[in-house]
């Protein structure tokens, strides 16, 4: 669901579930980032969320009047509070918190609830984080040349083909 003023900028993946609500301070995600299912991104009044070029919102993330810095990672069902940072470069554990008015500096593993930085980052770290970002910006791609609009359900599931007679016209077996 995305409301109010939200910016998605090309290569934007956006989850199924996300909700980017913008009706107290504008959502602006930068070119390649992507934010994964069950995300909430809310604005803040007089403050514009931002996630920046490469930013990688795990699932179930909560974002909140914050800013995420070019090429960082929050990972699953963390939440980054009201007027934080999370620096370019660094890497935000799963199901950590991260107070508001903090600055996590760039190119650190920071994690736990309250967040604290454990150390900087390692290279081989840093490519792990780009070539899972890399996994979202095809999918963006391979989502725009084969989703399809589909039409709604007419008919009571007895009038239509049952999964196993769709796959038996199509000489589908299942490997159960």
């Amino acid at each position: 669901m995305i409301i109010g003023d939200v910016v998605i900028e090309a290569g934007v993946y956006v989850g199924p579930l996300a909700s980017l609500r913008a009706d107290f301070g504008g959502i602006r995600v930068k070119k390649n980032a992507n934010i994964q299912d069950n995300c909430i991104i809310h604005g803040f009044p007089n403050h514009v969320v931002v996630v920046e070029e490469y930013g990688h919102i795990g699932h179930a993330a909560i974002l909140h009047g914050c800013i995420v810095r070019k090429n960082a990672l929050v990972g699953m069902n963390s939440v980054i509070l009201d007027l934080a940072e999370v620096g370019e470069n660094s890497i935000i554990g799963a199901n950590s918190t991260v107070k508001a008015k903090m600055i996590i500096p760039p190119n650190v593993m920071a994690l736990g609830s309250p967040t604290k930085v454990i150390r900087e980052l390692e290279e081989k770290e840093l490519a792990w984080k780009a070539h899972g970002t890399q996994q979202y910006i095809d999918l963006t791609k391979r989502c725009l040349h084969s989703l399809k609009e589909v039409e709604p359900l007419t008919m009571d599931a007895g009038e239509r083909l049952t999964h196993k007679q769709f796959n038996a016209q199509h000489h589908i077996k299942s490997e159960l």
